[in-house]
Formats: structure tokens, C-alpha cells, sequence
């Protein structure tokens, strides 16, 4: 059987309502693969039965995986945006919340106030 020159990032919902993301060459057959419970520890065996609720090819190997890798490190929320292909709120969920942010930074006048102080303290 010959190579397939696509690979696949695919999503599915478990379940319990988990997200599993995986890439394969073969989208059937892996789904397939899931649903039967080849694998007793793979992540989805237990979460049987499971839906494919995303699916995207790619020609380029390299960023199939980088793709796969990217989406597992996202929340619930974002991952939820991008199988329902709500881009407003996927660009919402990839802003940066942290209080560290830049963003932040210049909305809380404290900051500003703190930084004014320690400046004005080396004088």
C-alpha cells in the first residue's frame, strides 16, 4: 500500500466530553482504530464511544504535527472555537490573560502608579 501524501489532524469528542487530538494518514482507519479499542492505553479506550468533530489536511508533514502539537496545549474553549469554526472567538480565546500582559499592564493605572514609584525612589 502506498504512502499517503496527506497527513490529518483530526479532534475527537470523547464520551465524557474530552477532547483527544491526534494526526494520522488515514482518517477512517484511525477512526476506526479508536472506536474498536485496539490500543487498552490509549487516551480514548475508556471514553469509548467517540465522534470525529474536527478534521484538516495537510500536504506539509512538518506542519501537520506542529499543528497537532499547538491544538493539545489549547484549552477546552479555544478548541471548542475552532471545531465550531468561530473565529471571533477563537482570536478571544488566544489573547493572552495574564496579569503580566502587556494588555494589562496599561489597563490597571496601580501599575503605572508602582512603576512611577520605584522610578522616582532611584532619583
Amino acid at each position: 500500500m502506498p504512502l499517503s501524501k496527506y497527513l490529518y489532524v483530526y479532534i475527537l469528542k470523547c464520551s465524557d466530553k474530552t477532547y483527544y487530538t491526534g494526526v494520522t494518514n488515514n482518517p477512517e482507519r484511525r477512526i476506526e482504530e479508536h472506536s474498536s479499542g485496539i490500543n487498552k492505553t490509549c487516551y480514548t479506550f475508556l471514553r469509548r464511544p467517540i465522534e470525529m468533530v474536527y478534521c484538516e489536511r495537510f500536504t506539509n508533514y512538518n506542519l501537520a504535527i506542529e499543528w497537532e502539537k499547538r491544538i493539545k496545549n489549547w484549552n477546552r474553549k479555544k478548541k471548542e472555537a475552532l471545531i465550531k469554526e468561530n473565529w471571533n472567538q477563537l482570536k478571544i480565546e488566544a489573547e493572552c490573560k495574564n496579569e503580566t500582559s502587556h494588555k494589562n499592564f496599561v489597563k490597571n493605572p496601580t501599575h503605572v502608579l508602582d512603576y512611577a514609584r520605584t522610578d522616582n525612589a532611584q532619583i
